[in-house]
């Protein structure tokens, strides 16, 4: 086989860069083990100068969130995970029924259908409430003065949905990113 004229190459197609048989690849070409499939079991190559981002620590259970809240019981410095935020906002609601029920039963009203067991628990869980709170809207970049929007009544939904958004991933003017840090990440 020739080159066509004009090409301005003399050697054989095969000789020339990008023809004939391709360079071989470590893992490539060798037989796969019993159930893999070929090129399966080899290590990707990293990209050159790319430094992925670190993976996020592992979302907070009940048990940890409620301990990390009641701990920082009125730091309203710092930032909040999202799942530290919502979990603790699970256990305080779950705790309210308990003591709705427990009222109930022991027959105390203190005031318009509240008994003495929930008063005093939403007076325990004033403080961080609002802290957590605070720093959950820190995490998003807002300030926790944002908090006080739920006196207009509408602002309950611009809470919750920005309680609900994600928080920069990287350290804001709050500090470092909870959901990141222990990984090393940003």
């Amino acid at each position: 086989m020739t080159n066509p004229p004009g090409s301005g190459s003399n050697l054989p197609p095969e000789d020339q860069p990008g023809w004939g048989t391709p360079p071989a690849q470590p893992g490539y070409g060798q037989q796969p083990a019993y159930g893999q499939q070929p090129g399966y079991g080899q290590p990707y190559p990293s990209a050159p100068g790319y430094d992925a981002p670190a993976a996020a620590t592992p979302m907070m259970d009940i048990g940890t969130a409620v301990r990390s809240v009641l701990t920082q019981y009125a730091v309203f410095t710092g930032r909040a995970r999202r799942s530290e935020f919502w979990w603790f906002v699970l256990a305080s609601f779950l705790a309210s029924i308990v003591t709705s029920v427990i009222d109930v039963a022991i027959g105390s009203e203190v005031y318009a259908g509240t008994g003495i067991f929930s008063l005093l628990l939403s007076l325990a869980l004033l403080i961080p409430s609002l802290a957590v709170g605070a720093r959950r809207l820190h995490d998003t970049g807002k300030s926790g003065w944002w908090q006080l929007i739920w006196l207009t009544g509408i602002g309950i939904i611009v809470l919750i949905v920005l309680w609900a958004l994600d928080g920069h991933p990287g350290p804001n003017q709050h500090g470092p990113s909870p959901k990141y840090q222990a990984a090393g990440g940003y």
